[in-house]
């Protein structure tokens, strides 16, 4: 049989939300799967920036895709803009001449079997897993082909719902096409936006949350299912099933963009010559030529501020995944808490407005930054390799997914961040 590989996501999952009351087929599943307890995310811990380093198996230093929002100068100097809607790929390729600057998984397998991805998250998410167009993506809203051809969209809600909905049609289609001797992709993403989608409007914990959650953990239950019924001894078909990133609940907001006007670090709203990009729980911070100057000071002063966090620039910026030569400056954490919430989530953030205002909800969930329990994901494998019931408590990350898949399909692996788990 020829060799497979499927990854499945529940966005904004933390692994210690991997329980047998809220997520019993993911838990039953730990018994036939290898679980990854140390998995952690990359810097931002977003969507957008987690499955572009999926698909490339780097950081945003070496990929290029440096947040949910990134500043761009697309003519009229420094503006920050959202990397969720499709044009967004045309703005990078106007300002810097290409995507992604490393091959994604669908470049790197299109001559044997090719990539298929069906996304019910943002669209600019769903696109960096092939923004040149070399394998199929299905996204809610647009479809694209081999040289980016059109294809129909999805046509599902950005709901739970809508992720069963798509998981529906990634069983009837796309599966069945990965069976022995069958013409289907060497590997098949199916990524829900569900609990995250929920989990931004709702507080941790509560039943609107917990119904979410039930229903990616059924999905992806199901999809587990079919799989081991096509490969009863899990030889040729590597399934992952994981998390992008977790939640953390966001204490309070602050304005970044506001407060560097209000002490004379920036000049004005709408100004180009310092951007703040929010990453939800933190925030990268982009300096024009004309404020470069300014760089020391936004730093000691963002220091000094007891709601923010950690403050990471020059060299430092290595350390956390994100480019020293070139995009933003500086990135900045918001402070946070180990406690917990009403019903008993621990682990809260103080939340990072920007330039470009992005929905933060006070009291329920978000991401974007350092903390403990959003870079915390959840991961399990199970295929040639993988010894069922185990638990690995080595490092892992997001980084790691690419490098792994292309080892069990026999293909090459080098020049990535991340390393197979095989």
């Amino acid at each position: 049989m020829t060799k497979r590989a499927v990854l499945v996501i529940c966005d904004g999952l933390r692994a210690d939300m991997v329980t047998p009351q809220w997520t019993p087929h993911l838990w039953r599943l730990k018994d036939r799967c290898r679980f990854y307890a140390n998995h952690r995310g990359v810097y931002p811990s977003t969507t957008r920036t987690t499955a572009a380093a999926i698909a490339t198996g780097c950081h945003p230093a070496r990929n290029g895709l440096e947040g949910n929002c990134v500043a761009l100068d697309l003519g009229r100097g420094l503006e920050v803009v959202s990397v969720g809607p499709v044009k967004f790929r045309d703005q990078l390729e106007q300002a810097t001449g290409q995507t992604l600057k490393v091959p994604t998984l669908a470049e790197r397998l299109k001559g044997v079997g090719g990539v298929v991805v069906y996304s019910n998250v943002s669209a600019g998410a769903a696109l960096f897993h092939d923004p040149d167009g070399h394998g199929q993506i299905r996204h809610r809203t647009f479809g694209q082909g081999p040289a980016r051809a059109p294809l129909d969209p999805l046509s599902i809600g950005h709901t739970a719902e809508g992720d069963t909905r798509m998981t529906d049609r990634f069983l009837a289609d796309v599966l069945p096409t990965m069976a022995e001797d069958a013409t289907g992709p060497a590997f098949a993403v199916l990524w829900q936006c569900e609990p995250d989608h929920t989990q931004h409007g709702a507080v941790l914990g509560s039943p609107d949350h917990l119904a979410a959650l039930a229903a990616a953990d059924a999905n992806a239950g199901r999809v587990a299912d079919r799989i081991e019924d096509m490969d009863p001894g899990g030889d040729n078909i590597l399934l992952i099933i994981a998390s992008d990133h977790g939640h953390e609940t966001v204490t309070e907001t602050v304005d970044l963009d506001a407060l560097l006007i209000e002490v004379g670090l920036k000049e004005r709203e709408g100004s180009h010559d310092v951007a703040v990009a929010s990453q939800g729980l933190s925030a990268t911070i982009y300096l024009s030529d004309e404020a470069a100057d300014r760089e020391g000071a936004i730093v000691e002063f963002l220091k000094t501020q007891p709601k923010l966090g950690g403050v990471v620039s020059g060299a430092d910026r290595a350390l956390i995944g994100m480019p020293v030569d070139g995009g933003p400056q500086i990135c900045v954490m918001g402070a946070t808490t180990e406690a917990a919430n009403e019903f008993g989530v621990a682990g809260g953030s103080v939340a990072l407005q920007g330039s470009l205002k992005i929905s933060i909800e006070d009291g329920c969930g978000q991401h974007g930054g350092l903390g403990q329990y959003e870079q915390n994901p959840f991961l399990m494998a199970r295929g040639a390799g993988f010894m069922p019931g185990t638990e690995c408590a080595d490092p892992t990350s997001a980084v790691d997914i690419a490098p792994t898949v292309l080892d069990h399909l026999g293909q090459p692996n080098q020049d990535m961040d991340g390393a197979s788990l095989l």
